[in-house]
């Protein structure tokens, strides 16, 4: 990235750039699967000491699979807020089955050709 990005709406399309690999981004799903389900957990029994575990999870998978599938920096290290967002956001385009479209639009994917 050669520049600051200054807005949310130029960030998307980096983020998705910087989670290229399918494997990456099955990586995200499973922690933000298991995070929700920590967080559930917790409320639901009330106790909280499993909300330590959260940013290990969080973190944890998504981190792991930059280091070793896409071999590039988080993108939280340099935009944690938006991360976040952009996490949950591609989690649903994931469960809405928009995550290709929004692949395409960020250049990731190529359009096909038939």
């Amino acid at each position: 990235m050669s520049k600051p990005i200054k807005t949310y709406s130029e960030f998307w399309p980096y983020y998705l750039q910087e989670h290229a690999q399918p494997a990456t981004r099955g990586y995200h799903y499973f922690g933000v699967i298991c995070l929700v389900g920590i967080i559930f957990t917790a409320m639901m029994t009330g106790n909280y000491f499993y909300l330590w575990f959260v940013p290990v999870v969080g973190y944890g998978f998504a981190w792991f699979s930059h280091l070793t599938i896409e071999k590039n920096k988080p993108a939280t290290f340099d935009y944690p807020f938006w991360s976040l967002i952009s996490d949950f956001r591609m989690f649903y385009c994931w469960v809405t089955r928009q995550i290709d479209d929004e692949l395409k639009k960020a250049g990731v994917l190529e359009e096909s050709v038939s």
